[in-house]
C-alpha cells in the first residue's frame, strides 16, 4: 500500500509547524513501521524545491508560486503533476489531504481521496466569530465534492463541520489523532513547581490572551509562578503580529506580573516533551479545537492538564479524574483550575497517572494506526 499525504507543513527543523505536521509525522512514521510506503508532498518552507527521505518517509516539498493572484493555479498544478508522476512509477492508493486540499486538484483514476477533518475554514467561522470567506468556502466545499471519503479527529468536528458543508453521502469514520506514547512519555525531569507551561500557536482562538488576563489571580496566591508560553506567532490579515499585540497591550494590563510572562517561541518538536516535563500544569484554554494534540501528548507524559470544556474537551479529559476542563471564555475560572491543581500536588500527581493510562486507551498510536490502515483497505 502506498499513502500520500498533502501537507506544508511536516516538521522541519528550524521551521515553525503546527498539529497538522505533527499528525502527519506521527501517523507517517507509524505506517512506515508497518511497511507501508508513505508520501508528503506540499509547498516547502524555502524558496526551492527539495525531496529527502527521513525514516523512510519520503518529503517533497515544492517551491511555492510567486504569480500574484494565481499562485494557487500553479501550486496546485505543481502538486497534481509531482502525484501523476510519483504515481505513474510507483501506483499510489490513497492521496489524503486536509479540507481545501482537493479543490483545484486533478482525480487520478485508481487513487481514492480522503479528506480528514482537522478543522477547515467553515469550522473555524464560528469559533473565531467571523463570517465565510467566499473564496475559502468555494474551494471547501469543492475539495469536499471531489473527495472519496472522510475521517474525522473527533466527533465534535464531524458533527460541527456537517452544521455547514455536505459529506455527499461518503463514508465518514471517527479516528482520532494518533500520539507517539514513546516520545510523549514520563521523564527523569525535576518539575519546576513554579512553571505553568502552554504550547500551541500564539493566537485568540487557542485562548492565550484569556490565559494572559487569568494569571494575575493565580499571581495573587502563588506569587512565584511564571507563565511559559511556546508557539508560532499568528499575523492578522494587516501583516501584524497578534504576539506583539499581546505583549504591547495585553501585557501592560497585568503589570508587574507581565515579567513573568514568556514568550519562547516556535521549539523544534523533539524538545516539546521536555518543556511539558518541566511544568507543573499544563494549559490549554482553546476556544475551538478539532481534538488538539497538546492536551493528550501532555497527558501521556503524566502531567495535569487544563484544557477546554467546550467542543472535544469532553472527549479528551474526564473531568476531575483524567485532568480539569474549563471555560475558556472566563480568566477567573482558568484561574481556579489551575490554582486548583498548584494547590495539591498529590491531586495533581492523581490526575498525571490516570491521565497516561486514559491515553494509552484512546490515543496509542498501534491502535488507531490499525484503525486507520483497516479504513484504507476498506475504501480501495
Amino acid at each position: 500500500m502506498h499513502i500520500c499525504f498533502l501537507t506544508n507543513e511536516y516538521p522541519k527543523e528550524g521551521f515553525p509547524h503546527g498539529g497538522l505536521g505533527s499528525f502527519v509525522k506521527t501517523i507517517a512514521q507509524a505506517l512506515v513501521e508497518k511497511e507501508i510506503q508513505v508520501t508528503v508532498i506540499g509547498l516547502n518552507y524555502t524558496k526551492h524545491s527539495e525531496r529527502v527521505i527521513e525514516n523512510g518517509i519520503t518529503i517533497i516539498r515544492l517551491k511555492k508560486s510567486k504569480v500574484k493572484g494565481l499562485a494557487w493555479f500553479f501550486n496546485s498544478k505543481n502538486i497534481g503533476k509531482t502525484i501523476a508522476e510519483i504515481h505513474k512509477k510507483n501506483p499510489i492508493n490513497i492521496v489524503e489531504g486536509a479540507e481545501l486540499s482537493f479543490a483545484f486538484l486533478p482525480k487520478i483514476k485508481g487513487i481514492k481521496y480522503i479528506i480528514r477533518l482537522h478543522g477547515g475554514h467553515h469550522f473555524f467561522a464560528e469559533g473565531e466569530n467571523r463570517g465565510i470567506n467566499w473564496w475559502k468556502g468555494f474551494q471547501e466545499k469543492r475539495s469536499f465534492k471531489k473527495a472519496d471519503a472522510f475521517i474525522a479527529v473527533s466527533n465534535y468536528v464531524k458533527e460541527h463541520t456537517a452544521k455547514y458543508l455536505s459529506y455527499n453521502d461518503k463514508v465518514i469514520e471517527v479516528i482520532f489523532n494518533p500520539i507517539n506514547s514513546q516520545l510523549f512519555q514520563p521523564q527523569d525531569i525535576a518539575i519546576e513547581i513554579n512553571n505553568i507551561t502552554f504550547a500551541g500557536t500564539i493566537c485568540e482562538k487557542k485562548g492565550v490572551r484569556d490565559l494572559i488576563q487569568a494569571f494575575p489571580l493565580v499571581k495573587e496566591k502563588f506569587p512565584n509562578v511564571i507563565l511559559n508560553l511556546y508557539g508560532r506567532d499568528w499575523f492578522f490579515s494587516d501583516g501584524s503580529s497578534y504576539m506583539r499585540m499581546l505583549q504591547e497591550v495585553e501585557l501592560p494590563k497585568i503589570s508587574p506580573f507581565d515579567k513573568d510572562v514568556v514568550f519562547h517561541g516556535s521549539i523544534d518538536y523533539d524538545q516539546i516533551p521536555e518543556a511539558y516535563a518541566k511544568a507543573a500544569v499544563c494549559v490549554f484554554p482553546s476556544h475551538m479545537e478539532t481534538l488538539g494534540l497538546v492536551a493528550p501528548e501532555a497527558m501521556a507524559m503524566e502531567k495535569a492538564v487544563v484544557f477546554t470544556q467546550l467542543g472535544p474537551g469532553p472527549e479528551v479529559i474526564e473531568d476531575g479524574i483524567t485532568g480539569l476542563l474549563c471555560n475558556p471564555h472566563d480568566p477567573i475560572d482558568i484561574a481556579c483550575k489551575i490554582n486548583r491543581i498548584l494547590s495539591d500536588p498529590d491531586f495533581a500527581n492523581q490526575l498525571g497517572k490516570k491521565a497516561r493510562i486514559a491515553v494509552l486507551n484512546s490515543f496509542e498510536s498501534a491502535i488507531l494506526v490499525e484503525k486507520n490502515i483497516q479504513f484504507y483497505k476498506n475504501l480501495i
